[in-house]
């Protein structure tokens, strides 16, 4: 008999693999932007047909569940605990997926976390977007400064908060931290980081909360814990509550 959960999860690389076709023919054509909620929040006539794909297309298939460098990521989740993680880098042609005690692979290969135990030698991943708050903003730069001045070997921010999750996955990053994404950016990641043999954790150094909307996620606990030391929380509500 056929693991239910694994059939879920090959269902869901199929609609993955979709949405990432639909993307990469989108780039190869110019497209019209339409703004969100600010002038650095865009999204595309792709965004939207990708999202309506994933969400129609799974719940025809699955109707009791409820469950885009550019990237699609699906976390699948029974009561908040992630089952498995799927991240298709589109334009590298990169499919990174994890099972829940199964590993993590990039296109079929196994993948591993740097394990890099030197705060030092780390390269650390970010993002950094528009704050209407001055405050806000004046946290998200000093964090920065507050990690580049140990020093850390360098902070990136390629811009997909799944595909970040990925690169530490793989080893190419050693570790991601951000305040104010949502469970939706995080899931599909979380579960790749871990399989990898990686660590996520809360920005205090606490347990990870899939619903708080912030993580830092590292090779190693050491380093995660070095960076929650040196960050500022910033206040971003949770996706379980309504603000």
């Amino acid at each position: 008999m056929m693991d239910p959960w694994q059939e879920c999860m090959d269902y869901c690389l199929g609609v993955t693999k979709e949405a990432g076709k639909m993307i990469r023919d989108a780039v190869q054509r110019e497209i019209s932007i339409m703004q969100k909620s600010s002038p650095v929040d865009l999204v595309t006539e792709t965004d939207q047909k990708v999202e309506e794909l994933i969400i129609s297309s799974i719940k025809k298939t699955y109707p009791s569940h409820r469950f885009p460098f550019v990237s699609v990521s699906i976390g699948f989740t029974v009561n908040k605990q992630i089952e498995f993680g799927i991240v298709y880098s589109c334009i590298e042609d990169k499919m990174y997926t994890a099972r829940k005690g199964k590993g993590a692979f990039c296109n079929g290969a196994p993948i591993k976390v740097s394990r890099q135990q030197d705060i030092t030698k780390s390269l650390v991943l970010t993002e950094m977007g528009f704050k209407k708050d001055p405050e806000h903003f004046r946290i998200m730069m000093a964090n920065m400064e507050s990690l580049l001045t140990i020093p850390v070997h360098g902070i990136r921010a390629p811009g997909s908060a799944a595909v970040n999750m990925c690169l530490v996955a793989c080893g190419a990053a050693d570790a991601y931290y951000h305040m104010g994404i949502h469970c939706w950016d995080m899931a599909g990641g979380a579960a790749i980081i871990t399989e990898a043999g990686g660590v996520i954790m809360d920005v205090t150094g606490g347990t990870f909360d899939l619903m708080s909307r912030r993580l830092i996620a590292a090779s190693s606990r050491s380093i995660a814990r070095c960076i929650a030391k040196k960050i500022q929380q910033l206040p971003c509500g949770r996706d379980d509550v309504e603000n």
